[in-house]
């Protein structure tokens, strides 16, 4: 039995990642923005052994979750889950920063640098970060007309840089990005195809299983299988630059060995 950290697991694919792993006997701790969602949570699948709660829009919570998350560990996986969608204005948060930005980019950025490292780390990604530009000097769209899609796929693409220089900078911990697919929730919308059981699978394989498929590192995947990413993931100096730019921002450090 694996001990297990979902992050945005209060619906969509987080909540179903939570049912598979518990269904195949994990230990599980959900994560939800607010105590209301963390209740209903609760109150859906009982079976969670705790959820920790924080808005992963603000910085100082996203702080506190991280210690809080920690004191409900120690874990053996940590699925970075949450996220927003692109389908808004810009939206600056209480930390002056663009939202999606924020929740997408920052957040587990925060949460891996803040939390011990488990042995393996799963970020969710989109197939839109092939569409994704690295803007190092403008990551929360001061400066450039806003377009909310492109500022998606700029977060997943940082998604992606920030497992790839995990997997390259701890190299105890197995660390990939997943690409779920466009699945039928409130953040898919109403128009997507993909089943939310199977949006979920891959990361919860990579997270829990034993199979040797599973314990790849430094890899994006989609259905099992290993994806060729936006050629400027692989980049060591695009990895290190936008570490260097969230550490910056935050003023959270990445812990290096």
């Amino acid at each position: 039995m694996a001990s297990i950290l979902v992050t945005g697991s209060s619906d969509g694919i987080g909540l179903e990642s939570v049912l598979q792993l518990l269904a195949a006997g994990h230990r599980v701790v959900g994560h939800a923005r607010d105590a209301q969602r963390a209740e209903d949570l609760r109150a859906v699948v009982p079976g969670v052994a705790e959820v920790v709660v924080g808005d992963l829009a603000s910085l100082a919570q996203t702080k506190a979750l991280a210690a809080a998350a920690e004191a409900a560990g120690p874990f053996d996986a940590v699925i970075h889950n949450a996220g927003v969608g692109g389908g808004s204005p810009r939206t600056p948060t209480a930390d002056g920063l663009e939202r999606i930005f924020q929740v997408n980019t920052v957040a587990p950025y925060v949460l891996t640098a803040l939390m011990p490292a488990p042995a393996r780390l799963v970020y969710l990604t989109s197939g839109l970060e092939a569409q994704g530009r690295l803007e190092l000097e403008d990551l929360s769209w001061e400066a450039r007309e806003w377009d909310g899609m492109q500022a998606y796929a700029d977060s997943k693409l940082h998604d992606v840089l920030l497992a790839f220089a995990v997997a390259r900078l701890w190299p105890g911990t197995l660390a990939n990005a997943v690409d779920p697919g466009w699945i039928k929730t409130r953040l898919g919308g109403p128009n997507a195809w993909d089943e939310v059981d199977e949006g979920a699978a891959t990361q919860v394989w990579l997270a829990a299983s034993a199979d040797p498929g599973a314990r790849v590192t430094g890899e994006y995947l989609k259905r099992f299988e290993i994806q060729v990413p936006h050629p400027v993931a692989r980049e060591e100096a695009a990895q290190d630059a936008l570490l260097e730019r969230l550490e910056q921002i935050t003023g959270v450090p990445f812990p290096r060995p």
